[in-house]
């Protein structure tokens, strides 16, 4: 991921109101990490990522089991940046991690700060954990409020700055002690819609920017602190929102430029796959389906796709690994018409899903909430949330951004939950070997507003 930091108010440049860029002020020292995001990297690994107003020749991160005692360093070469972005982004890999241990670390910089991480499980671990799932997550300030679409809300605008004034945001850091990883398919920030602000339209690139400094600053408290497992979507692709202007698309806005990290988990038992719907996944594709088109993002293999997703859930010890996810951005079920869904994705992967006994599949797009019964080929399962074979399909993409909410629209009879009226965002609890609990939350209150629990035997 590459943006940046702290918010600033928009500065009057015309009579006529037009406003600045809200770009965040350039730290003195230039150095200074922002937008500090982790991830797993692998088995007994975690990515520290950050970025800095100027290049660095040689990115660095102390750590140790002790804040007090950071006697182990890593450093890479990795310090990037594209045409239009005021920063570099670094990343540094943490190898050799003892599984389920709290590590400290510290970006080595003159203006840095101790913060702490929970190293990932082993495979197998059977102790139960949660992780949260939160999908198309926006920006809040001037260039980018999330909930213009209701007025009787404008209370839960921020008119101060500290970086928690995104409700969900906000329920993620006082709920952080409560899950371990945060898994995020698709569309971070909503900085391609900056034409939707009338003062943006001077500042164009510069409010794209801006747009994203800001949000990676407001998610900088929990991405610094859990594993935060991303894959694009719509608004990550080469801002398309914009129809039939793509070949106008600056550097930074053309093919996933912004989101540049590919990063996928195995953690403990449960195995998370993400499948992304915008790049070509081979034959089946019809030409007309080019931004639905299913891409396994975590290997970039557009043209083998199929076959490694196939690989890949048959590889999969269940004995070991008795839960398998599968999360994506543009969802195959949905309530609220069919234009919602991907069905060409649906048609491609369904099928893989259902042989090789997929648990539950998380995706979001649609700005809502939905949980649907376990269902294959839009049948569903009979046995119900009882040891289904097919999947349970749930929608997470409530969490709030510009564009505002969805409403839930015509419904489907396998549809068991949908909720519009606020943010909202998921939990998925690995109870055990045989129990997933998927709560939604109501982001400004926290309150439980639908809650679940899937038993599967696994004992193919």
């Amino acid at each position: 991921m590459a943006a940046l930091f702290t918010l600033i108010k928009a500065i009057p440049v015309l009579a006529t109101c037009v406003i600045a860029a809200n770009y965040p002020p350039i730290p003195v020292d230039k150095t200074t990490p922002v937008q500090q995001r982790i991830a797993i990297s692998g088995a007994n690994a975690i990515s520290i990522g950050w970025n800095t107003y100027e290049h660095l020749a040689k990115p660095c991160v102390q750590y140790g089991s002790s804040s007090a005692a950071l006697t182990l360093e890593a450093c890479s070469s990795s310090s990037v940046t594209y045409a239009t972005s005021r920063t570099y982004s670094n990343a540094v890999t943490l190898p050799g991690l003892a599984p389920a241990t709290t590590y400290y670390y510290k970006i080595v910089s003159t203006n840095s700060s101790v913060e702490h991480f929970f190293s990932p499980r082993t495979t197998g671990d059977k102790t139960a954990f949660t992780m949260s799932v939160v999908i198309d997550l926006g920006v809040y300030r001037a260039d980018g409020f999330t909930i213009e679409m209701d007025q009787t809300k404008r209370d839960t605008i921020p008119s101060i700055e500290p970086s928690l004034n995104h409700t969900t945001i906000g329920r993620l850091a006082d709920n952080i002690d409560d899950y371990e990883l945060v898994v995020h398919p698709g569309d971070f920030a909503y900085a391609d819609d900056w034409y939707l602000k009338p003062h943006n339209l001077l500042d164009e690139v510069d409010a794209y920017e801006a747009i994203l400094e800001q949000f990676y600053d407001q998610l900088a408290p929990i991405a610094g602190r859990k594993a935060y497992m991303a894959s694009p979507g719509n608004h990550e692709a080469d801002c398309e929102e914009i129809d039939y202007t793509t070949g106008l698309c600056p550097t930074g806005q053309k093919n996933f430029t912004e989101l540049h990290e590919s990063i996928w988990s195995n953690h403990a038992y449960c195995l998370l796959v993400y499948v992304g719907e915008y790049h070509r996944y081979g034959q089946r594709q019809q030409s007309s389906d080019a931004r639905e088109a299913s891409v396994l993002w975590a290997l970039r293999c557009p043209n083998q796709q199929l076959e490694f997703l196939e690989a890949d859930l048959a590889s999969v010890d269940r004995t070991v690994t008795p839960w398998l996810i599968v999360g994506g951005h543009r969802p195959w079920y949905s309530t609220g018409g069919s234009g919602n869904i991907c069905s060409s994705c649906q048609d491609a992967f369904e099928p893989l899903l259902y042989k090789y006994g997929v648990d539950l599949a998380v995706f979001g797009h649609v700005h809502n909430s939905q949980r649907f019964v376990p269902v294959n080929d839009s049948i569903a399962d009979p046995a119900g949330m009882n040891d289904p074979q097919a999947p349970m399909y749930i929608v997470a993409g409530g969490a709030g951004n510009i564009e505002g909410l969805s409403s839930v629209g015509s419904n489907v009879s396998y549809n068991a939950f949908a909720y519009a009226d606020d943010f909202s965002y998921a939990t998925v609890t690995f109870k055990d070997e045989n129990n997933l609990q998927v709560d939604f939350i109501r982001s400004s209150t926290g309150a439980v507003l639908d809650s679940s629990v899937l038993y599967k035997a696994h004992t193919q």
